[in-house]
This record gives C-alpha cells, structure tokens and sequence, in this order.
C-alpha cells in the first residue's frame, strides 16, 4: 500500500482490506491458472481449454478494479514538471480543474460501460437525454433509458457454467439452462470498475477541496529512485 494513503476509520480499513485482498486473489488465480495451463500442456499434453478465456476475463478484472484503487493510494503516473513552476494557490486550482475533467472522464466511461453491459443483464441502455427532451405537438419526455434488446441468453465462448449458478437462469435466461457461463457476469466488472473510479475520483475532488490533497499526483517515484541513488553514491 501507498505510504501516501491511510484509511482513517474502521469502515475505510475494511473497504481497503477488500480491495487490496481482491486484487490479490485475482493476481492469484491468474498466476496459477496460468502455471497449471503450462504444466498440463507440456507435461501431460493436455490443457484446460477454459483457461485462457478465464485468465482474459481475470486481467480485465484486474485493470478495471486497479485502477480506482490507483486513485486512491495515488499510483497512477503522472508529469508534473510544468504545474511545480507555479505558486501554490494555482496549483490548486490546476488541480481543480483536472479533477474536474477526470470525474467527467469517469461518469462518460461509467455510461459507455453500463450501455455496453447492460444488455447482457436484461437491462435497458442509457439514452444520454439527461434533461427533458422536446419530442414535438407538446410533448415532453425525459426518459433516461431506452428500449433494449435482452442478450442475457448471451454465453462466453469456453468457460463451463457453475452449478451453484443455476438460480440465476429463471431470472435471466427465462428458465432456460445456460451452457456456458453467461457473459454479463464476467462483463459486470466494466460498469462496476467505472464506477469506482467515478467515487474514487469524487473523494479525491472533495480531499484538493478541503486542502488534505494538493492533487491527483502525490507520489514522485523517479524522484525517489534518483535520491536513493545519490545515497548509496554517497555511502561508496
């Protein structure tokens, strides 16, 4: 964890203890998953055929849920060498502003992603009418969702439906047995990911707001490299 981020209270401490443990596990599962297709192949010239379609879905859980912990611990890189030629109140407001165009980054990717997932669930897409929206002859409408086309018989290609997953069919298959694993539960981690760092992106606005952050960079890692480097010079 980031020497820059403490969590303060219980609630934050076990929210990060989740964080870190699920990236952990799905750092994990790829490894060994991976480890296990390697074996199986050159040693008894077999494989498990869902492995590599699982290992893509796992490194796209991975990116999706790391980089809205990355905001918060400050991980991201990042160049600053413009914005430290400034006294500090206008770093703050450059750090305003680009927290600002962050959070609108975020909520565009969070509805492209719900738009993208949606289906798959039996949702309904967004419109992007996000205000009332003049149809014509006096009528108004400010719906924000859209007719869509249910997929959520929609399966991935390889990788075998859980038995413990079957409750699931009646709700979103109809009642009908999914052969595979449905596609909107390995998709789910878009809309989910998106909107973490659509929160985590909030907290960082509130934190440059109330002086606790001077912005979304903290952390200077080559900076550090290069002093640790002058030190062990200066040792010799």
């Amino acid at each position: 964890m980031s020497a820059n981020y403490a969590p303060q209270t219980a609630f934050g401490r076990a929210i990060n203890t989740f964080e870190e443990s699920a990236i952990a596990i799905i750092l994990g599962a790829m490894t060994m998953l991976t480890f296990l297709n390697v074996v199986m192949r050159y040693v008894f010239n077999s494989s498990i055929f869902w492995g590599f379609e699982l290992t893509l879905s796992l490194f796209a859980w991975l990116v999706l849920f790391g980089m809205s912990y990355a905001v918060k611990i400050t991980a991201h890189l990042g160049v600053d060498a413009v914005v430290t030629m400034f006294p500090s109140k206008t770093r703050r407001i450059m750090a305003l502003v680009s927290v600002v165009l962050c959070l609108i980054y975020a909520y565009l990717l969070l509805k492209g992603a719900w738009d993208y997932w949606a289906p798959f669930a039996g949702f309904q897409q967004t419109s992007g009418r996000w205000l009332p929206f003049y149809l014509g002859d006096g009528q108004w409408t400010s719906d924000f969702f859209i007719k869509t086309r249910d997929q959520g018989w929609y399966v991935t290609e390889t990788i075998p439906m859980p038995q413990w997953l079957r409750f699931i069919e009646g709700t979103f298959n109809a009642g009908e047995e999914y052969e595979k694993l449905p596609r909107f539960i390995p998709y789910f981690m878009l809309p989910f990911g998106c909107a973490l760092l659509l929160f985590r992106f909030a907290q960082a606005a509130v934190d440059i707001v109330q002086g606790k952050r001077g912005g979304l960079i903290v952390s200077h890692e080559a900076e550090d490299a290069i002093k640790d480097v002058r030190h062990m010079n200066a040792e010799d």
